[in-house]
């Protein structure tokens, strides 16, 4: 099940047309945009209005917040003081961010994973979930 429309149908999200174009824009976006894509809202409705202009920002907004509440699609701060939305991942991967072009990278690195879990062990913990964020500016060669 990867697309956001068939994740709304399965949690039982009734989908109205103006819906189904923000979920299938939404869906597009990674492949359209590539892995790098994080866009805000007014990305999102700049690019819903390309399909349907008479969907409006709020709208968005609202099948955004929705589609958060049902573990849909994922909301990341960044730093950089717009909310920024991603459909939510089937496996977990963590976000690098360029501080100076707000630049995603989404990466898995297993040495991190396992240090995760052995300092959570070793303060007392079992680790069941995380988010890692990182932040950086390109190095110049």
């Amino acid at each position: 099940m990867n697309s956001i429309e068939e994740k709304c149908k399965s949690k039982g999200v009734r989908l109205t047309d103006q819906r189904k174009i923000i979920a299938q824009v939404m869906s597009d976006s990674k492949e359209k945009y590539g892995a790098k894509d994080h866009p805000d809202v007014d990305e999102l409705h700049k690019r819903v209005s390309e399909v349907d202009n008479k969907i409006s920002i709020a709208t968005v907004y609202r099948t955004v917040k929705l589609f958060e509440e049902f573990g849909i699609v994922e909301k990341h701060d960044f730093k950089s003081g717009k909310a920024r939305y991603e459909q939510a991942p089937e496996e977990h991967h963590d976000h690098l961010i360029d501080i100076n072009s707000g630049e995603v990278v989404e990466f898995v690195d297993k040495d991190i994973e396992k240090l995760q879990t052995e300092v959570a062990k070793k303060l007392g913990y079992k680790l069941v979930d995380h988010k890692l964020e990182l932040y950086g500016s390109k190095i110049k060669k």
